[in-house]
């Protein structure tokens, strides 16, 4: 896959980035969208709070939202192997009526 050099600004400070070409937009949206709860953040002025204060808040933030997919994911696939198991079940049950 074909390689660019993109630079992204996080929190004023820019950082040089090489990825694949196709994925420039998935970096230009997350460049944005941690900028965006980064502001939001910010603005609520937390006493004795710093850049890396913040930072690490949005960082945890995006975390949680990261896990919580992955655990509705996962409860996603349960429901998918009981619906195989009910689909099966009814297989069987109409099969055993024919026979």
């Amino acid at each position: 896959m074909a390689k660019q050099s993109i630079t992204l600004k996080i929190a004023g400070k820019s950082y040089q980035l090489n990825i694949e070409r196709e994925k420039e937009e998935v970096y230009r949206l997350a460049e944005r969208e941690v900028n965006n709860y980064l502001a939001q953040i910010k603005q609520r002025n937390i006493k004795d709070w710093n850049d890396q204060d913040y930072l690490s808040i949005t960082a945890l933030q995006f975390a949680i939202a990261n896990v919580g997919m992955r655990q509705s994911r996962e409860v996603d696939s349960e429901d998918l192997r009981q619906l195989e198991k009910i689909g099966t079940e009814i297989d069987t049950y109409l099969n055993d009526l024919k026979g």
